[in-house]
């Protein structure tokens, strides 16, 4: 049910710009390390039929207006296992891409190692991934794309490094092939394992993307990974011309305590949780351009009560990451009520840390009853993910801000929000536990919930008397989407001012800074 495979220079053709493709280190004669009379036989009567030297292409293109290293790895030539040649042609490439600060892009197709080539081919595997290393240690993009089929050794090296891994539907991917796996322990698949559908449930791959879109697909992505200087001066006059065009709206900091006891606590509760209330789809929708979502933690799953990717605001590039609860009950079940697992925390962290490596600001969206606390979490290191996270964020290089627009449920909510700001929504709620979890544990009786609401201070007013929140931003009498675009218009003035301050700190102070606000506390 998946594509026909696709020759190297077709595929070529079908991502780049054409005439752009320059080939590189054609020609590289194998060594033939295990003295295999046959083998340097079959290897000419391949190139003869196929066109190819070995079972990889490789070189300079343009992709859009981005210049790529592209490899494209051909079934056709050995089924396209990894030997000293794919392995060398490979390396050579990523270091020519290192040394001219360029993104690498690589359509792995393989059935493995070469066995004729014994430990040398197996010593590619970590030559090729060293390389990898070096080229992610510069700060540059690698753009994993999976075709099928994709197996052994190169599945095990450079094809699951990518900052991003693409796929296309139904590409078999793994490490031990289907006819591996039932020889050694007798056990027969279920129908997909391994495809890439498989791969994108269990957290390995972050798009699938149809043949037919893969040029757009990666086009896009490299636009939002666009380096150099001309490109962060460009964004910071947008948001400096964003920011002079404000003035309408109050400093964002200067919060009125007037409105506090409008509503009780309890009534907050309520309105934090009331259904029909914007969640985060709709702040991803209302405040930024270009969005496209990332999949997976890369150890178990992806997490659906956990949205995250990068987005465009005001031409900055900026990783956006939100808790999601869902509009409607399939929705709510499909995302866990909002109660992210541990791979949703991973996942965030994952793409954080990829914020960090390409210097774009966090913009965290929180939202949650709590983490979820069931068994299979604890299985997985709920706690574990959750530490990690306020760990990893406390010094993270690039300034992050987190918005509380509902409920800010415990650990749960706070695993998204160790950031240079934290603000509140007017009616959303932040606090150590659920006014029944504290009425239960306190009280014994989880009826008393309202009066515990009260006692827990939890409401966005008492959030800023006590200092855990920066600014509270106001919200109409009813707050549906119908009256969201008030909301958006001040946090885009908000978050301009933010940023612009922010992304001319220097690092250290940045990072100083953030740790002194916990300090505090």
């Amino acid at each position: 049910g998946g594509y026909l495979r696709m020759p190297a220079y077709e595929r070529i053709a079908l991502v780049t710009e054409e005439g752009s493709f320059e080939e590189w280190d054609r020609g590289l004669v194998n060594t033939n390390p295990l003295r295999m009379k046959e083998y340097p036989d079959k290897v000419k009567a391949l190139q003869e039929k196929t066109g190819l030297d070995e079972a990889v292409v490789t070189g300079r293109a343009r992709i859009g207006e981005n210049e790529v290293v592209l490899m494209v790895m051909d079934g056709r030539f050995m089924t396209a296992s990894m030997g000293a040649v794919v392995g060398e042609k490979i390396t050579r490439g990523i270091e020519k891409a290192t040394r001219e600060k360029l993104p690498v892009v690589i359509f792995t197709c393989s059935g493995g190692a070469r066995m004729q080539e014994g430990m040398t081919s197996l010593m590619q595997m970590a030559k090729t991934s060293a390389a990898l290393k070096r080229h992610s240690d510069a700060g540059l993009l690698y753009i994993s794309v999976l075709t099928d089929p994709t197996t052994g050794g190169v599945t095990a090296s450079f094809a699951t490094l990518g900052d991003i891994i693409l796929a296309e539907p139904k590409a078999l991917v793994g490490f031990a092939g289907p006819r591996v796996i039932e020889q050694t322990i007798h056990q027969k698949l279920p129908k997909g394992f391994q495809r890439s559908e498989f791969l994108l449930d269990h957290g390995f791959v972050d798009r699938i993307v149809e043949r037919q879109d893969l040029k757009e697909e990666l086009c896009h992505i490299l636009d939002l990974h666009r380096t150099g200087s001309a490109v962060g001066d460009t964004a910071l006059k947008d948001l400096s011309e964003a920011v002079k065009k404000q003035g309408k709206y109050k400093a964002p900091y200067q919060v009125s305590l007037e409105h506090a006891k409008d509503k009780t606590a309890w009534e907050r509760v309520h309105l934090a949780r009331a259904k029909g209330r914007p969640v985060g789809e709709d702040y991803i929708h209302g405040l930024f351009d270009s969005f496209v979502e990332f999949h997976g933690d890369r150890y178990f799953g992806d997490d659906h009560s956990v949205c995250g990717g990068i987005a465009l605001f005001h031409g900055q590039p900026v990783t956006v990451i939100a808790q999601m609860k869902g509009k409607n009950t399939q929705e709510n079940m499909d995302r866990n009520f909002g109660m992210p697992n541990p791979e949703g925390y991973r996942k965030a962290l994952r793409l954080m840390k990829q914020a960090e490596k390409f210097h774009r600001p966090i913009i965290c969206f929180v939202d949650t009853p709590g983490a979820f606390p069931g068994m299979e979490a604890e299985e997985r290191g709920q706690g574990e993910a959750i530490a990690s996270n306020l760990f990893y964020m406390s010094d993270l290089k690039t300034p992050i801000l987190s918005v509380l627009i509902g409920e800010g449920g415990s650990g749960g909510a706070l695993a998204l929000a160790v950031a240079d700001e934290v603000w509140a929504l007017e009616n959303a709620i932040y606090s150590i536990l659920s006014p029944e979890g504290f009425a239960s544990i306190l009280w014994k009786d989880a009826s008393l919930a309202e009066k515990a609401a009260k006692a827990m201070k939890l409401t966005s007013y008492d959030l800023y008397k006590a200092g855990f929140v920066e600014t509270i931003i106001p919200e109409p009498e009813t707050y549906t989407l119908d009256t969201m675009l008030d909301i958006c218009e001040n946090l885009d003035e908000m978050i301009c001012a933010f940023l612009k301050e922010k992304m001319n700190l220097p690092t250290e102070e940045l990072i100083e800074a953030r740790y002194a606000r916990f300090r505090r506390m």
